[in-house]
């Protein structure tokens, strides 16, 4: 069924309109109430039509996930027969398998809860390791991801047309392939160690001489940024000519853009898929063509 209007929150009201826009459809807001003691009161309109979409990306995500919780079951209770999510950002990806006895495997929790609210699901790049798609972890719930990795390199392209794309840990292969075989880039991948939240070795590849180079670091999701930081320095140590930065996602915590910035880094682009100062490529035309592919049952899964 074809979602007949959208609605989102003030904070993504950005993104919001510019994907109304490219899906034609009318936009209405879900209205914010945060009482004293924490808890929200959401105001939806009153008379929903049977197909809805709902835009709430999941960066800063667990007072983010209580309100998917809540707009979800209300549009029902309003009129909405059926409800798609569009989560430009999908958050507890990360933690797939249980590394020590105990841990919880939030990937599949989240998931399935979401799945169990949802008619569909839309992302860009989840975080996504030892599963092949999301539909493994959302049971009955049709789960479409898209990758940002061709507009980042269409930027870079344009950009640093010369550039040199370097995924900082072997994890970004799958991205810096696919931007440098479209827009014929070079590309490479570092070797990471991470030894914690905020400590991390970075390895240039070994064989790959990068003095004069101008290097684009690229990644999916950029939050510490101590994996970028470690990588800017070993490639302007290594004689690179200038440093820049691609990334999907960037959430950027506390003062991790700052130290980015401070490391070295020329630009920072990112996509607007998590508002941010150095959001600048769109993905409204990727979310709207995953939007009409669902709608007309030829969205692929991921």
């Amino acid at each position: 069924m074809s979602p007949a209007l959208l609605l989102a929150f003030d904070d993504e009201w950005r993104l919001a309109q510019a994907l109304a826009a490219a899906l034609a459809l009318p936009l209405e807001r879900i209205e914010r109430h945060r009482f004293p003691d924490g808890e929200l009161k959401l105001t939806l309109p009153p008379a929903l039509p049977e197909s809805v979409l709902l835009l709430r990306g999941l960066h800063q995500p667990n007072h983010k996930l209580v309100e998917i919780l809540i707009a979800a079951p209300a549009a029902r209770e309003l009129g909405a027969r059926s409800v798609l999510l569009v989560s430009p950002y999908l958050a507890y990806m990360r933690q797939d398998i249980a590394f020590t006895p105990g841990e919880a495997v939030s990937q599949r929790h989240i998931a399935g809860l979401l799945a169990r609210e949802v008619d569909a699901l839309v992302t860009i790049d989840p975080h996504l390791h030892r599963i092949q798609s999301l539909d493994d972890v959302m049971p009955g719930c049709r789960a479409v991801s898209v990758t940002a990795a061709r507009a980042l390199g269409a930027w870079v392209q344009r950009e640093v047309p010369q550039a040199l794309l370097l995924g900082p840990d072997e994890e970004a292969l799958q991205w810096v392939a696919e931007a440098g075989r479209a827009f014929g880039l070079d590309y490479a991948t570092c070797h990471k160690q991470r030894r914690g939240d905020r400590d991390v070795h970075v390895t240039l590849p070994p064989t790959l001489p990068l003095a004069g180079r101008a290097i684009v670091l690229m990644d999916d999701v950029a939050s510490t940024g101590r994996t970028l930081i470690e990588a800017t320095l070993a490639c302007l140590a290594a004689g690179a000519a200038s440093v820049d930065v691609a990334v999907t996602h960037a959430l950027f915590v506390g003062d991790a853009y700052a130290q980015l910035r401070a490391s070295g880094v020329r630009h920072v682009w990112a996509s607007d898929a998590v508002p941010h100062e150095s959001a600048v490529i769109p993905v409204a035309p990727l979310l709207a063509d995953a939007v009409r592919g669902l709608a007309a049952g030829t969205g692929s899964t991921g």
